[in-house]
């Protein structure tokens, strides 16, 4: 019985472990934010205190996590996210991901229509887990 818990225990940690590899570093998405994000995108608070200054090319990034595609007042999203919106996109961590990497194709496969263009031409090949985990340390609390 003993060798069954301490197999069981084993098989848990290892998952675990597991789980926290594929997860993305904070402070890595931040840098990389810094360097390929704000260029277009910027972190700024409801109260409007800036976290990234950026660029206004991209909607800001503030609470982007959990929110509905295209959601952000004001801004003039392509057609296709306004559809995506309508389908019920909500950005976590698996379309977030997905998304950065290949905006369009992204789009294209979500919406069944290979015309869905995204207004995001930037493919973040590399680091979307990292972003994905500076977004959320920078969140607002629920």
């Amino acid at each position: 019985m003993k060798l069954k818990i301490a197999t069981a225990l084993a098989a848990v940690t290892l998952a675990g472990t597991a789980v926290a590899q594929d997860a993305g570093d904070a402070a890595a998405g931040e840098d990389l934010f810094k360097k390929r994000c704000r260029s277009c995108h910027s972190v700024v608070d409801d109260a409007g205190e800036v976290i990234v200054k950026g660029g206004r090319t991209g909607p800001n990034l503030y609470g982007v996590i959990g929110r509905p595609a295209g959601a952000v007042e004001d801004f003039r999203y392509k057609a296709s996210i306004h559809e995506a919106n309508e389908k019920g996109l909500v950005w976590d961590e698996e379309t977030f991901e997905t998304y950065v990497q290949d905006p369009s194709a992204f789009l294209q496969d979500y919406l069944g229509d290979s015309g869905a263009r995204s207004g995001m031409t930037f493919k973040l090949k590399d680091g979307a887990a990292d972003v994905y985990a500076y977004l959320v340390s920078v969140a607002p609390a629920n």
